[in-house]
């Protein structure tokens, strides 16, 4: 019987790290459904594609070839671009992307897919609510602004991706906006998710709270 875990959060609160950690701790397959949707922005970028272009959006949805293989590393249309998704122009396109219905319906059914069959972790901001509203665990992950920007930085500054401190807080600050108050499956906790402020825990400390979690819920890896 399949098993699922929904990680929800806004952006920067580490939900792929850890995501990937518990997965690799608990034998589960971890699924990046925000890499997904950001390399449909990526492919729009790509191909100089408007928000407003639905038949070309349509398009490039008919023939987009999405791949994640278990060492984390993302491809699309056969081209690794696990860190090019995550540089600055990605970042502010992605969310205004993610909310188009085309594309929401055309990922939620690739999303759906992936997990068919397996015991797997996801992470996003609508899993529990929206992708699969009966996970055996949900989890809504948080930490503050100010620290959920230190933390992008850090990851930028390892990638080799330049963006001072305070263009992330503000991207940051502007994207929950904008996922929070979107139309379409917004950010929100699930009813019955877990809330874990990992502000000032370390990653290690929130890999075992979600573990002892998952336990809790009868899961044995």
């Amino acid at each position: 019987m399949d098993f699922i875990v929904a990680i929800d959060g806004p952006a920067g609160a580490g939900k792929g790290t850890i995501t990937k950690l518990v997965g690799q701790k608990l034998g589960l397959v971890n699924i990046d459904t925000g890499a997904t949707f950001r390399c449909v922005a990526l492919n729009m970028i790509q191909k100089h594609i408007e928000l407003q272009e639905e038949e070309k959006i349509k398009e490039i949805l008919d023939k987009i070839d999405i791949e994640m293989d278990s060492y984390g590393k993302v491809f699309l249309n056969g081209e690794e671009v696990t860190n090019r998704i995550r540089e600055n122009d990605v970042n502010n396109f992605v969310s205004p992307v993610s909310v188009l219905p085309i594309i929401r319906n055309k990922l939620l059914q690739v999303q759906r897919k992936i997990a068919e069959g397996k015991n797997v972790i996801m992470e996003g901001r609508d899993i529990g609510t929206v992708v699969f509203p009966n996970a055996d665990v949900k989890i809504y992950l948080d930490a503050t602004p100010e620290e959920r920007a230190r933390r992008r930085m850090l990851q930028n500054e390892e990638k080799g991706i330049k963006a001072s401190y305070e263009e992330i807080l503000k991207g940051i600050q502007d994207r929950d906006k904008r996922d929070s108050t979107r139309e379409i499956a917004p950010l929100k906790k699930a009813e019955d998710a877990i809330y874990i402020d990992s502000t000032n825990l370390s990653i290690e400390q929130v890999v075992e709270k979600i573990i002892e979690i998952i336990k809790n819920k009868k899961y044995v890896h």
